[in-house]
């Protein structure tokens, strides 16, 4: 199966069922599928390899996204947040490509040979001029569908390339088809180049369930939008959950008909979620993990378990699962390991390994990373408690080698957490004469909070070893987070490398 098969099926189900509104505009199913046609013709036209994207939410990501599909090349939605030169470069190597842009980042394109530019309004005026009837499906399960290129907050961006076949595995795997009640609607604030966009679109496709996409998102807007529209389901990553439950504790109202919030795509601070669930009542809370190499989510905490976590004795098993991520889903296999590659017992920090049909774990330039027996290595570290569920510490490359000792970041910073001032805390590795590497630690006190640096050392003294002391704290207003809720440590680190210098500066 393709991804157009998913498109061809709900069509088939309920063709005049509003399938994505966007900017004020409604398309049924069968009409998105006739304007997938129709994009299909447009980029074919083109002589493109790559249908690229580049702009903000709208129409433009359902009909370039099955028209890319129907045309037989990958969809490549950029992030319109990096500068121009890297935008740029990420053109490069897509050419021949047909590029579909806002207006507002018209200027940010440098023409070049094989560049095809269109507006998204003419892209999608074009598309609907072409709408057909043809058929779709042929599309070659084995070929890519989509290339997402990585965030690049440690390095040049990869780009990840997930094939028709992994992501239809993802979506009948964790997806009822046409199972979406008639009044049920879908919110989408992601942005597009996220693959947590990506798999909003086709999951709400199949199971037949009206999505409407923000071009933008503040608390503010996204409330807006789910007053203006039956909102009853919608996907936010930790950070605008975060920023929605500041904004209603200053006074405004959670809307009645949302009922069911999932999030995911960074960590989110027991505080928040806790916050959350007592503004959304009738809500039920979902948080999904998933890499872009996964195509989307491998691992759920149900609603059902943040109930039973929410009123676990604290410090139990059952209360800490409200920071997990969850057990696996259906067709996902995960195993925690250690340096030499063997598998470790319940409970004990390793790598995550993941396994099952829609991992794809493939970039364009490095070719697939999955061992011979189809294992993945996500870079992430973690743990498996023991009833299945999935704790993550934090990306490998941000352990912390103290004297030989590997030290988790999330095992600090959670301690940290835990104190009664602490709002949020970021744990990273700074250098060390006497151990190679320490531990620094930057903190965000609470309003009302105060501790000091030693208050917080005895804190974490008390609770973990020695060894995980902060030997360095800082004090700050706030954390670096990119706009998918991801820590960026190594501006964290960066800066209080900068610092600890600062301090050892001559004086004039």
């Amino acid at each position: 199966m393709s991804i157009l098969t998913l498109l061809d099926m709900i069509c088939d189900d309920r063709p005049d069922a509003i399938a994505v509104a966007a900017g004020g505009l409604e398309l049924s199913y069968a009409e998105l599928r006739r304007r997938a046609c129709g994009a299909a013709v447009v980029i074919q036209r083109s002589g493109a390899s790559h249908c690229a994207r580049l702009g903000a939410g709208s129409l433009a990501e359902p009909v370039g996204l099955f028209g890319a599909a129907a045309a037989g090349v990958p969809y490549a939605p950029l992030n319109f947040r990096l500068t121009a030169d890297a935008i740029n470069a990420l053109i490069d190597r897509l050419l021949p490509a047909l590029l579909v842009v806002d207006d507002a980042f018209i200027e940010v394109v440098a023409p070049r040979e094989g560049l095809t530019l269109m507006t998204r309004a003419a892209f999608l005026e074009e598309a609907a001029a072409q709408a057909c009837d043809e058929p779709l499906s042929w599309a070659d399960p084995g070929e890519p569908a989509v290339l997402l290129f990585t965030s690049g907050t440690t390095g040049v961006p990869k780009a990840a390339i997930l094939r028709h076949q992994n992501l239809v595995a993802y979506v009948t795997g964790s997806v009822e088809f046409a199972g979406a009640e008639p009044d049920e609607a879908g919110l989408v604030a992601v942005p597009p180049y996220h693959i947590a966009g990506v798999a909003a679109l086709l999951s709400a496709t199949f199971a037949g369930r009206k999505i409407t996409i923000l071009e933008g998102f503040s608390p503010q807007e996204w409330l807006d939008a789910c007053g203006r529209q039956v909102v009853t389901h919608a996907f936010l990553v930790p950070t605008m959950l975060a920023r929605i439950v500041a904004d209603l504790e200053e006074g405004g109202a959670a809307p009645p008909l949302v009922r069911a919030i999932s999030y995911g795509g960074g960590r989110m601070p027991e505080a928040v979620i806790r916050r959350a669930v007592a503004l959304f009542p009738g809500a039920a809370f979902t948080n999904a993990y998933g890499l872009t190499e996964t195509s989307s989510t491998v691992a759920v905490l149900t609603p059902d378990d943040h109930r039973a976590a929410l009123a676990a004795p604290a410090e139990s098993d059952i209360a800490r699962r409200i920071t997990s991520v969850g057990q696996p889903i259906p067709g996902i296999e995960v195993e925690v390991r250690d340096d030499d590659g063997r598998v470790l017992p319940a409970g004990t920090i390793g790598a995550i390994y993941l396994r099952g049909d829609q991992i794809a774990g493939e970039y364009r330039d490095s070719g697939s990373l999955l061992d011979a027996d189809g294992w993945f290595n996500t870079r992430d570290h973690g743990y498996l408690d023991h009833g299945g569920y999935l704790h993550l510490e934090g990306r490998l490359d941000d352990v912390i080698v103290r004297g030989g000792e590997n030290i988790s970041p999330g095992e600090i910073e959670r301690a940290l957490t835990e104190h009664p001032a602490v709002d949020d805390a970021a744990a990273v590795a700074i250098p060390d004469d006497e151990w190679g590497e320490a531990v620094g630690a930057a903190i965000v006190l609470k309003l009302t909070g105060t501790a000091s640096a030693g208050d917080l050392r005895a804190w974490v003294r008390d609770r973990l070893r020695s060894s995980r002391v902060p030997t360095l704290i800082q004090f700050r207003q706030s954390l670096p987070y990119n706009e998918m809720g991801k820590l960026v440590r190594r501006t964290v680190r960066e800066e209080m490398i900068a610092e600890m210098a600062a301090q050892f500066l001559p004086t004039a």
